[in-house]
């Protein structure tokens, strides 16, 4: 976050030194000292810096931009085995040996020591977008988009961009225990971010004066901290009590709650509040030993939490992670299981349904199913489908024949309750519609995109998702079928995705939790419509688009993501879609 200067600023302190220079120091705060660990010292060998320019390209994550990064060797380095890897942002501001960061030198001392591993540094500036103009225009600058935001751009940008050029002329681990991120102000909560999103790649964190505020949805991280699945990461905060206080929050409040979140979901975090400003004089001053907590133990892997006093922990098994049933599909969707426990799923593209037994099993159910997309089990254990190409709802028994219920209307998903109603969502004419012998019935309209559809437990609400709206909607259903009292009713957690939620299929469990499936992970929410914890996508990048729980004990959750099929034993047990309704217990309110 960059001070209002009162006095014209450069281009080049903007982009190259927004740690050292643009975080002027608060009147009041304690004159911290840097100590002998950030000094030269003659008698342990010193790596060498080198200087570079990034121009990204069209396709890139930030198009037209252009950056200067510089990277730090050790000379410890011989090119014969990985090195260790940590990313600076804002990196302009961290290389120097003269200031106030001198971080070539923390890493000369502490690697000849063996209170860090041999580490290459990379120390990246936010990229601008140059003028055509000259000086008769500004550059397009991109800290607070970069940095601020939530989401895997940056992230990517580094793992897929600048990063290659790093890896094509140094042997680097992809161990991502060995691997850290670090950064001040804006640059903390993008180090931050990108260890979050991907600890497949950075696990290790140094974050001094974290914007976690409402600039971009910072201010959100506190929240998601406590209700996701907990990652496995390692993380070292900073901030004093005469940090900002501005339009978009309270900086030194910010570091404390994610102090407090971090401890809470039982991360391995450590801090060290001090009584400075929005500077780095307190971060340059302890960076030695912030870097040694850090790095101490990294042969041992970092291993994420697990709490039960969490939701996410009372609903997910130590030790249970997400496990491949089948891939290599086009689109796979549309799950649901039977009362053995046995699930389904189509394959639009392919036009086949697949069945997965008890046993993980997979083999074909159908062929030539004309587009398939969603799946129900019916009351008496028939498999019904969508065809939204051909306009179609058909039912599958046995070996017979393909049977056709409805025509010409489009549908995306259905769902069934005991009684044999069945209900689908039309998101070309933004319906919820049903099927009443053999005849279509537009029940509601107004959702912008519905999706996915399910039954609460007791079977007497219908549940709704808006693929491009943050709600889910909740629905009574009356004696004669017909829906009433609709409520945007489920507050989902959203990503930086300007096409909406993306939330898809969904589902229940026997305690009346609502499952959605959304790029966030998957959501789960109590019966009040509040997110309790999100479970992790099996892979980041993998569309999310459909659960179900199955298997003999129906305490396997089952996910179509991306071009596979998955499954996860929980601590929970799910139920038959249209099977006998269960009460589930009232929720705390």
């Amino acid at each position: 976050m960059f001070r209002i200067f009162s006095r014209p600023v450069s281009v080049a302190l903007l982009v190259g030194s927004t740690i050292a220079g643009a975080l002027a120091q608060q009147p009041g705060d304690n004159d911290y000292k840097l100590g002998p660990d950030s000094q030269y010292d003659p008698k342990v060998p010193h790596g060498v810096v080198t200087k570079q320019q990034f121009a990204a390209g069209a396709n890139s994550a930030f198009p037209g931009t252009v950056r200067d990064y510089w990277t730090y060797v050790p000379a410890q380095y011989t090119g014969d085995k990985p090195a260790a890897l940590m990313v600076f942002q804002d990196g302009g501001g961290y290389i120097s040996t003269n200031g106030g960061w001198r971080v070539p030198l923390v890493f000369d001392n502490l690697i000849a020591r063996g209170q860090m591993p041999v580490t290459i540094g990379v120390f990246i500036n936010p990229g601008v977008v140059p003028s055509l103009l000259g000086t008769n225009a500004l550059p397009r600058f991109n800290r607070s988009y970069e940095y601020d935001g939530l989401g895997d751009a940056y992230v990517r940008f580094l793992a897929e961009e600048l990063l290659p050029e790093v890896q094509a002329k140094y042997l680097i681990t992809l161990d991502p225990n060995l691997r850290g991120i670090a950064g001040s102000s804006s640059g903390a909560i993008a180090a931050f971010t990108a260890a979050w999103e991907r600890p497949d790649l950075f696990r290790r964190v140094f974050s001094t004066i974290g914007t976690y505020v409402g600039l971009r949805g910072g201010n959100e991280y506190p929240t998601l901290i406590r209700k996701c699945e907990p990652r496995p990461l390692k993380v070292f905060l900073q901030d004093g009590y005469n940090d900002q206080n501005i339009y978009g929050g309270n900086w030194w409040i910010a570091n404390q709650d994610m102090f407090s979140a971090l401890n809470w979901a039982g991360y391995e975090v450590q801090k060290e509040w001090g009584t400075g400003g929005h500077d780095g004089k307190q971060g340059g001053a302890i960076l030695p030993d912030a870097l040694r907590w850090l790095w101490q133990g990294w042969g041992t892997p970092i291993h994420s939490a697990h709490t039960n006093r969490s939701p996410v922990g009372q609903v997910l098994l130590p030790g249970e992670g997400w496990e491949v049933v089948g891939q290599g599909y086009e689109f796979p969707g549309g799950l649901t299981a039977n009362a053995q426990g046995e699930v389904f799923f189509a394959d639009t593209t392919q036009s086949r349904v697949y069945k997965v037994a008890t046993d993980g099993s997979v083999s074909t159910f159908r062929s030539d199913t004309s587009g398939a997309q969603a799946l129900a089990t019916g009351p008496e254990g028939a498999i019904y489908a969508t065809q939204p190409e051909a306009h179609r709802v058909v039912r599958y028994s046995g070996k017979a024949d393909e049977q056709i219920l409805a025509t010409d209307s489009f549908c995306k998903d259905l769902t069934l309750r005991f009684d044999g109603s069945l209900y689908f969502t039309d998101p070309q004419t933004r319906s919820v519609k049903s099927l009443v012998k053999g005849r279509i019935v537009t029940l509601n309209t107004g959702i912008e995109f519905p999706a996915g559809l399910c039954l609460s437990p007791d079977q007497s609400l219908l549940y709704v998702t808006d693929l491009v709206g943050q709600l889910v909607y909740s629905f009574q259903i009356q004696t004669d079928g017909s829906l009433a009292y609709k409520q945007p009713y489920f507050h989902l957690h959203l990503t930086d995705n300007p096409r909406g939620s993306g939330a898809d299929g969904l589902c229940v469990d026997r305690d009346g939790r609502l499952y959605v499936a959304t790029p966030v992970g998957i959501q789960f929410c109590d019966q009040a419509g509040r997110v309790n914890g999100i479970i992790g996508k099996p892979e980041p990048d993998a569309w999310a688009s459909d659960v179900c729980f199955g298997g003999k004990n129906f305490d396997e959750l089952y996910l179509t993501a991306g071009k596979k099929v998955w499954k996860r034993k929980l601590a929970v047990r799910g139920l038959v879609t249209a099977g006998t309704p269960i009460v589930p217990p009232s929720p705390r309110l």
